[in-house]
């Protein structure tokens, strides 16, 4: 398998506790990349991928009305719910195991809110650059349940064919692992592109590497890899154009 082994694959490690930090009382959250009061030089985004947040929004507490423009924004919910609005007249709640896909193309308002009085809402943000500007906003949600995903590698967003994922406007797709100890699969990545990938629990190596909760690799000029499970693991894996 070409490029595999540790002194081949080119990759980076970026350990969960090196992420930037963020606390806002209504908000903890932990920022993989350069993000709001958080800067780092060496971690302005992987490839085309900008944003990966990890969220953690009190009860009854959320992100006001704001602008976007110009980028791909994924959130996936991995416990709780968050009601969203925004200024195409969407208005919806996404729960645990859902995944929300927002094209803010050439500009869109919006709201994402815990309406929950007792329960804290954990997601993941992702914000994409995309292939193109300007184009006209959409919204899309959907429901991946993790029992429907297990031992398999589900694409849950994707700008290639889409069978059953949702749309996004750029060369990349965005895939949720959910596996049992001891599995290992192979991936191939496609040319030009790079995987961004984010252990949400578990234990795994891949290469000579091994990675925790909340742990992530980057690994880019490698056409395949392996990913072997040590304990059973979740991730979100995502690939992108490197440029």
């Amino acid at each position: 398998m070409d490029n595999f082994n540790g002194d081949n694959m080119k990759y980076l490690i970026h350990r969960s506790e090196e992420r930037g930090k963020a606390n806002y009382g209504w908000l903890d959250t932990k920022y993989s990349f350069s993000f709001a009061r958080y800067y780092d030089p060496e971690k302005m985004g992987f490839g085309l991928l900008r944003v990966l947040n990890d969220d953690i929004v009190l009860p009854d507490s959320g992100f006001g009305t704001h602008p976007h423009d110009n980028m791909e924004i994924i959130t996936i919910i991995l416990d709780g719910q968050l009601q969203h609005k925004d200024s195409m007249g969407n208005g919806s709640v996404i729960r645990t195991g859902e995944v929300q896909v927002m094209s803010a193309g050439s500009g869109v308002t919006h709201s994402e809110f815990n309406p929950s009085k007792t329960d804290k809402v954990n997601l993941l943000q992702i914000w994409i650059y995309p292939k193109e500007e300007n184009i006209k906003p959409r919204y899309d949600q959907k429901a991946f349940p993790k029992e429907e995903r297990k031992n398999k590698l589900a694409t849950v967003a994707s700008g290639y064919d889409g069978n059953g994922s949702l749309y996004i406007h750029q060369n990349a797709e965005i895939k949720l692992g959910y596996f049992d100890k001891g599995m290992k699969i192979s991936y191939q990545i496609r040319d030009g592109n790079g995987v961004y990938l984010l252990v949400i629990e578990g234990h795994l190596r891949i290469g000579n590497e091994e990675l925790f909760r909340r742990d992530a690799i980057g690994i880019y000029d490698t056409k395949e890899f392996e990913i072997e499970m040590l304990e059973n693991s979740e991730f979100v894996l995502l690939e992108v154009p490197m440029n």
